[in-house]
């Protein structure tokens, strides 16, 4: 049986970018399979009456710089998004569509995505902004609005963020090693520990 991590993620989750620049090599000397499963962090905090750690405002001050820590630890540039919190339902729509009809192009929208807003700082909310920064990575604007728009898309995102939270996820990023849930990019040493 092969060896799974599930790493349910939203673009909008700084901790989460930490993970994604971990995970895929955790699981590549795990030699396991790593399964990217966007949702919708918003879905979830509504489902779950969870909120983000800024609505606290000592907790999203120590957690500001506690990802600057990691960030450093793990040698990865981050620079905190003046736009925080952005919506990211076209963002994480975007990953769900291209997951289902272009993978082969997914895995380097969720790179550019995670750069964008966490390394450029941009406000890919803003729609004029993203329009401009998918050209500037290859991606067709129109083609691009075509698949958000897309039902199936829509309905897949929903559901996903639906099993996330029947599953016991309440934030972002969560991962799944079985059964087993691990919430936050600070408990990757139990995702590797779990998968060896």
């Amino acid at each position: 049986m092969t060896k799974r991590v599930e790493f349910f993620f939203d673009f909008g989750s700084p901790t989460s970018y930490l993970a994604a620049t971990q995970l895929p090599r955790i699981a590549a000397e795990c030699g396991a399979e790593l399964a990217w499963r966007p949702m919708l962090l918003g879905g979830v905090f509504k489902a779950t009456g969870n909120s983000s750690p800024v609505t606290v405002p000592a907790k999203g001050r120590w957690m500001t710089d506690d990802i600057a820590r990691f960030a450093k630890r793990y040698g990865v540039p981050f620079a905190f998004n003046p736009a925080f919190p952005i919506n990211t339902l076209t963002l994480m729509r975007g990953a769900t569509g291209l997951q289902m009809r272009q993978p082969e192009h997914f895995a380097a929208y969720v790179d550019a995505v995670y750069r964008g807003l966490w390394q450029q700082r941009l406000n890919l909310g803003d729609t004029a902004v993203l329009e401009a920064f998918l050209v500037d990575n290859g991606f067709d604007p129109a083609a691009f609005t075509a698949l958000v728009a897309d039902p199936e898309v829509k309905a897949r995102l929903v559901a996903t963020t639906e099993e996330a939270v029947s599953r016991g996820v309440f934030g972002a990023p969560s991962c799944f090693v079985g059964d087993a849930l691990f919430f936050g990019q600070d408990r990757l040493d139990f995702v590797r520990e779990a998968l060896a």
